[in-house]
């Protein structure tokens, strides 16, 4: 989780990423940063996020994120 945190800051400063649990549909991060995000995520851990995912729960928390992250790799 500590890598989706790096990516969050690194994209957006000054937000508790680790107790915010409305990143989307709060509108803390905004269009591009969530297209910057996705394209890291997609990187860093070497995943395709597909349309299925793209919802915003599955954005809102760095939770969300990771338990994405860990069912898009135990898939493939």
């Amino acid at each position: 989780m500590e890598k989706i945190i790096e990516i969050l800051n690194s994209l957006k400063s000054g937000v508790d990423f680790m107790n915010e649990k409305n990143l989307v549909t709060g509108k803390v991060l905004d269009s591009i940063e969530i297209t910057s995000l996705i394209a890291s995520l997609e990187d860093e851990f070497d995943i395709e996020i597909g349309m299925e995912y793209m919802e915003n729960a599955n954005f809102d928390s760095v939770e969300a994120m990771w338990d994405m992250v860990q069912e898009i790799l135990d898939e493939g």
